[in-house]
């Protein structure tokens, strides 16, 4: 009966997991809008405190930021509902393309991407008015896009930027914590339960790999989805790229091929064709995950693929929820510390630059310089959907829909 109460804002959940296109950086603007201003189940600085500590985690940020509101909501069954939820429906449309993908027409999807850039600069905006009030969050902002743009592709430079960032900001001592809220419960289970599935999960596919076991492919999957879901920092232009490498590139090794015959492989131009399409529907990148295991049983029948796309989906995030529910806490409960609160600041500082670089690097697909009709119109949805999030109070879902129609017409 608890739950029941919930059933609106799971409602939101769903309807912003079938809207919310273009990655972490294009939802974090999509929550802004639906979560905050239309909503208000947070405030815009939760949204920014929840996002900038989701940085700081391996595993798909946007997919650990929704976790942690319906955490916040409801304690720890609406977080598991609210992420099945969020991964659900991009988790199916990714499974059926691995089944279907000879018969995808992506022509109405061609003005997605510039609508994600548009959320992406209206969530830079609306952070930096929340974020930057003085000299130091200003450079901290300059440098962090900066670099963030030189070193888009480098796992590593995220959370660099954001470790910083939080170093400078303590160098001042004017700032002290808000003492008022309890320190809250740190349930070890969830870290116990990650490093016990990690290793074992480890140590099962290498074992099954020596010894040859019959089958043995879903659990070199699951191991393989696993260890990325844990290790990857910088969501899905980092994790696209580690899965070509493990699925496509290595395979091709003939030195591996030998000592591994039954190497689990995707075919280049399958892969690419599901690395552009996981770009333009709703949902996280993450679910390419789905896709990829769903390929990589393919030769085994309907079956067994339904259940490469089965493990893609577990695998890839149940890493992200149990490091972002046992990590809150301990979070929320540093933030009570002097350092930690005045690191707060240059944390958040870094994160709105890495927004403001993340918008400039998707920009550069978008040709400027060749006046045809479809990059106008790109520059003009760019500009319409930024101006239409700022000035007035249209849902996001409405957005979408009219960038659908303008990808179908023109």
């Amino acid at each position: 009966m608890v739950l029941l109460r919930h059933i609106p804002f799971l409602k939101t959940v769903f309807i912003h997991s079938i809207t919310a296109f273009g990655g972490p950086q294009g939802h974090f603007g999509m929550m802004i809008r639906t979560f905050v201003e239309q909503r208000r189940y947070v405030s815009r600085e939760e949204l920014l405190d929840f996002n900038s500590f989701c940085q700081l985690l391996p595993g798909a940020s946007s997919t650990q930021v929704l976790t942690l509101i319906g955490y916040k909501r409801g304690g720890l069954i609406l977080a598991i509902l609210t992420l099945g939820i969020w991964i659900l429906p991009a988790c199916l449309l990714m499974g059926a393309l691995s089944f279907f993908l000879h018969f995808i027409n992506q022509d109405p999807l061609k003005f997605i991407h510039p609508m994600a850039v548009g959320f992406l600069a209206y969530a830079a905006t609306q952070s930096f008015q929340i974020a930057i009030h003085n000299t130091i969050t200003r450079v901290i902002v300059v440098v962090s896009a900066f670099a963030t743009y030189l070193l888009f592709r480098t796992p590593w430079i995220v959370p660099i930027l954001i470790v910083v960032g939080g170093v400078v900001t303590n160098l001042s001592s004017k700032r002290i914590p808000q003492r008022g809220e309890a320190p809250k419960k740190i349930k070890w289970g969830n870290i116990w339960l990650f490093a016990i599935l990690f290793l074992t999960a480890g140590i099962t596919s290498e074992v099954a790999r020596k010894q040859d076991w019959a089958n043995r492919r879903p659990l070199n999957l699951f191991e393989n989805m696993y260890r990325f879901g844990s290790l990857v920092f910088g969501g899905g232009q980092v994790l696209i790229p580690m899965m070509y490498e493990q699925f496509v590139a290595r395979p091709e090794s003939e030195k591996l091929i030998q000592r591994n015959p039954n190497v689990i492989r995707i075919p280049k131009d399958d892969f690419y064709s599901g690395a552009g399409i996981v770009r333009a529907i709703p949902g996280p990148v993450f679910s390419i995950a789905t896709f990829a295991g769903g390929v990589a049983m393919r030769d085994k029948g309907w079956l067994w693929q339904l259940l490469g796309c089965l493990v893609g989906m577990v695998a890839i995030f149940l890493p992200s929820l149990l490091l972002v529910l046992f990590f809150y806490p301990v979070w929320h409960n540093l933030k009570r510390f002097a350092a930690v609160y005045r690191a707060l600041e240059g944390i958040n500082a870094a994160v709105v630059g890495i927004m403001v670089a993340a918008t400039i690097y998707m920009m550069k697909d978008i040709s400027f310089t060749e006046f045809k009709t479809v990059s106008l119109m790109a520059i003009c949805v760019i500009a319409g959907t930024w101006l239409l999030l700022t000035y007035t109070r249209l849902a996001s879902p409405v957005i979408v829909l009219i960038c659908l129609f303008l990808g179908w017409i023109f």
